[in-house]
């Protein structure tokens, strides 16, 4: 570990201390709208909510979704050696091939929303070192990492949905969450992409592993980061973190892209205000780990299958709420009568 008096974290503090607040003013104008639209009161339920979120992070009213992004970050892990996944590893840079050929879930499901669509190819021809035996990255390795995923969003957007592709990365972001949160390996470990069960048992050993390896050096949530987790779950904190600089509100996928979240929420909790869960993912004890991030998923649809597909999904629902809110007509407008005092 680098000195604490030099440590490259210390820029990724400083960056935290400075991140903006929710706009209230934006939120009371959406609330004002929406006690004119034609409807009773509260009666969209959480699409009333997520329009106030917009708003709060947007720092506008009314809030748009004009130009949704789903951005998905693509990792190599050493601790695949141990036999922790159902596939190869090779499968990475087929994926990534399959992304650009547009043959992937997450291809149909942006097409379909009129979705943004980036890859990211986070050295996949180069593993992390795995976990079980050394540190993923040193520091500065892994702050570099989160630097490039803070120009994830360089091109301009409304919306951010972030998420991931990289066999083994199911592994390591259990690591992180028994790291951040304790309890036995088992209960943060799960099927990835459909381990048998002695596949099972070599994940949830490795995960042991890792946790008795690093425990000295557990008690920084960055240091967790570059000893335990992967090049896509630092980039995926780095794109949270220049997010919510650039007034961006940000969709969540599944464990591992929550994994990214769960380690700037134990930095600071306000970190990810701006963060919603886009679905309650069938891997691990993603509810758990949601449950203290004090996050309710839009969605609950069984889905384990990374690469974004459940934030972009959820995203749809966003720009409906959106839509609704600022197209729907007014009593006045449509001349309907306002409920009775």
């Amino acid at each position: 570990m680098t000195d604490a008096a030099t440590s490259p974290f210390d820029d990724i503090r400083r960056l935290i201390t400075t991140m903006p607040g929710p706009d209230e003013a934006a939120v009371e104008a959406v609330r004002l709208r929406e006690r004119q639209l034609t409807k009773p009161a509260g009666s969209l339920g959480r699409l009333e909510w997520l329009v106030e979120w917009l708003a709060a992070w947007q720092g506008k009213a009314p809030p748009t979704v004009d130009r949704p992004l789903v951005c998905v970050f693509a990792g190599s892990h050493g601790v695949t050696a141990k036999g922790v996944s159902a596939y190869p590893s090779d499968v990475n840079r087929q994926m990534l091939e399959n992304f650009a050929a547009g043959g992937a879930a997450i291809n149909q499901i942006c097409a379909s929303l009129g979705l943004g669509f980036k890859v990211f190819d986070l050295a996949l021809d180069m593993p992390t070192n795995d976990i079980t035996e050394r540190e993923a990255m040193d520091e500065r390795s892994c702050v570099a990492t989160m630097a490039f995923g803070m120009e994830a969003i360089a091109g301009g957007t409304d919306l951010l949905a972030i998420g991931e592709m990289g066999i083994g990365n199911t592994t390591v972001a259990a690591a992180i969450y028994a790291a951040l949160y304790g309890g036995p390996a088992e209960h943060w470990v799960g099927r990835g992409t459909g381990v048998d069960d002695e596949g099972f048992r070599r994940k949830v050993a490795a995960v042991e592993a890792a946790i008795a390896r690093h425990r000295e050096h557990l008690n920084d949530p960055l240091e967790t980061l570059s000893r335990l987790g992967g090049r896509e779950v630092a980039a995926m904190a780095g794109a949270i973190l220049a997010a919510r600089l650039q007034k961006i509100p940000v969709v969540l996928d599944g464990y591992v892209a929550t994994a990214a979240a769960a380690i700037l929420h134990a930095i600071h909790p306000s970190t990810i205000d701006h963060c919603v869960a886009g679905h309650l993912s069938a891997e691990g004890a993603h509810q758990d780990v949601l449950a203290r991030l004090g996050k309710i998923p839009l969605l609950a649809l069984g889905m384990r299958l990374g690469e974004g597909s459940g934030a972009a999904l959820a995203v749809g629902l966003i720009k409906s709420a959106a839509a609704i809110h600022r197209d729907m007509a007014t009593f006045a407008q449509a001349g309907v009568s306002e409920r009775l005092a």
